[in-house]
């Protein structure tokens, strides 16, 4: 499946993007990068008709949050659909759960892992454990 997004997002200080995450149930769009850069977008749809839903319906920005944690290079950005959560790990081994509540992204649980870097996450099939790989 290819995907194609038509929309400009701004990056401050023209950091480099080292992961995107799209969490397609919500509309959300999770993208890190250097210097702990961590994003989250929402799109949200411009129309109710279901034939129009999906990849050529549409879209405007909601949501553009810059989350606050990370200090070095974020590498893995995860979604767990079931449970509206975003999990991220940075080049560090830092890792972070986020969860949404009132409409903005806030930490709900941090791991460092002490430079035992993680290379990929991913939720088991009933959205209750985090697995990685290091």
């Amino acid at each position: 499946m290819f995907i194609y997004l038509s929309k400009k997002i701004a990056i401050p200080n023209n950091i480099h993007l080292k992961c995107v995450s799209w969490n397609k149930d919500q509309g959300f769009i999770a993208c890190g990068g250097d210097d702990g850069l961590l994003r989250v977008l929402k799109l949200e749809s411009q129309t109710d008709d279901a034939k129009l839903k999906g990849l050529a319906a549409p879209s405007n920005l909601s949501m553009n949050q810059t989350l606050e944690g990370h200090s070095g290079a974020v590498q893995v950005v995860t979604w767990n659909e079931q449970y509206e959560k975003l999990t991220t790990s940075d080049q560090n081994g830092l890792i972070i759960v986020w969860m949404l509540y009132k409409g903005a992204w806030y930490e709900e649980m941090i791991n460092n892992r002490n430079k035992s870097v993680v290379r990929s996450m991913s939720w088991n099939a009933d959205g209750q454990k985090d697995l990685h790989r290091v």
